[in-house]
């Protein structure tokens, strides 16, 4: 039998206070609960509370995730620039390193975060 810890307790962000929300509408996280929570389970590491733009949308795209075109099987309602969205980490950092890396609200980063991606970085991106 596995146990599956629950999500929402004890979570952290990356400024060392409880984890805030990302966005609500559309509900995000890989929980689907409106948090970038992670677990041994998520293995995108879906961390970053990051607010889209055209330009990072469309890069995601061209570097083979498409967040912009809905799937409805999952309920996932395709993203627009100004949804903000729990995105992969590595993904974010891709992006950094061609300059394409969109703003993050840094209450709803997850402190695992910080295993990728220094604070000082972080705050330059800060919303």
């Amino acid at each position: 039998m596995s146990i599956h810890p629950n999500p929402t307790i004890n979570r952290l962000n990356v400024l060392g206070q409880p984890l805030a929300s990302c966005c609500f509408s559309p509900i995000t996280g890989y929980f689907r609960n409106g948090f970038c929570h992670t677990s041994p389970t998520d293995l995108g590491q879906h961390t970053m509370c990051a607010l889209m733009t055209s330009e990072f949308l469309n890069f995601s795209q061209q570097t083979g995730n498409d967040l912009i075109t809905p799937i409805p099987e999952v309920d996932f309602p395709g993203l627009q620039p100004g949804d903000f969205w729990c995105i992969c980490v590595t993904r974010w950092v891709d992006a950094y390193k061609v300059g394409k890396a969109p703003q993050i609200k840094l209450e709803a980063c997850h402190q695992a975060v910080l295993s990728y991606v220094p604070l000082d970085v972080l705050m330059e991106y800060a919303v």
